[in-house]
């Protein structure tokens, strides 16, 4: 049995919001560099271009990629041969997000009610997902989520029937339907499978998939593939204002499921995919 305190998931957690909200992760740094060589349309390689110069700025200068820093989506893979000491595990994720954004002067933007809507200053609660995992390691991933796509993203509670061409439908429907308002180029994480809530946890989580890692299930891949290529081909492209590169990854996730069912969510982000994982 191995404890770990809870001021080291404070730490962590902390230093973590600030990095997701400063420095993209490699993979999306090298897909957004990448799509500004590929990009066809003069005005879409400019507005990467700029996607670029903003990244390396707020790299510099240590400030927000984005002014949207998002809601903390913390995901906690406990290891089962793990003792945690100290404050309540959620306490401490959400001291630690409270510390992150007040000492990272980020946008605190969690409001305590959804009706109410008064402002909790701190950008606290986050959201919390916890696994139980082999192993005697604890590994956090931050990903602070922006709502200006999270608002375009869709659940779909599809017929067996309608199948894998249902599936396509459902996701090149969402992004056809959320065009410049999710800020394209867009990341495209889709759950397929289990109930209501579960597909929608996998397309959260897929998003924190490295772009470029496709799935090792075969059709999955290929699904994945496929609808990278339609979704290029609809034409929305940087920003909204035409272009081949309107997605740069999908990444898709998938469950077992009820012989009734056919749950599909598509989580849409913008090019400020933010991830970070640590391993304690």
């Amino acid at each position: 049995m191995r404890t770990i305190h809870t001021d080291e998931i404070i730490k962590q957690v902390s230093e973590m919001c600030m990095e997701a909200n400063l420095h993209l992760s490699q993979d999306i740094t090298n897909a957004v560099y990448q799509a500004g060589d590929t990009e066809t349309s003069p005005l879409g390689r400019q507005i990467l271009h700029q996607l670029r110069e903003n990244m390396e700025i707020a790299a510099a200068e240590q400030i927000p990629i984005c002014q949207d820093t998002g809601m903390a989506v913390v995901f906690l893979d406990i290891g089962q041969e793990v003792h945690i000491d100290g404050i309540a595990v959620e306490d401490a994720v959400n001291e630690g997000i409270r510390r992150g954004y007040t000492d990272g002067y980020l946008r605190k933007s969690v409001v305590r009610d959804p009706i109410q809507r008064q402002n909790t200053n701190d950008n606290t609660p986050g959201i919390i997902h916890y696994r139980i995992v082999p192993g005697d390691q604890l590994t956090i991933t931050v990903a602070p989520k922006g709502f200006g796509s999270e608002n375009m993203s869709k659940i779909y509670m599809l017929k067996p029937a309608d199948g894998i061409e249902g599936v396509k439908e459902a996701i090149l429907s969402t992004v056809r339907e959320a065009g410049p308002n999710a800020c394209p180029p867009m990341v495209v994480g889709v759950g397929i499978g289990g109930d209501f809530e579960k597909c929608a946890l996998m397309a959260k989580e897929a998003l924190t998939r490295p772009v470029h890692q496709r799935s090792v299930i075969p059709y999955v891949k290929e699904l994945e593939q496929e609808m990278l290529e339609k979704i290029n081909a609809l034409g929305i492209g940087p920003g909204g204002l035409g272009g081949t590169v309107t997605a740069l990854g999908v990444n898709v996730n998938v469950y077992p499921t009820h012989i009734a069912g056919l749950p599909v969510a598509v989580n849409i982000c913008c090019h400020v995919a933010r991830h970070v994982e640590r391993v304690i």
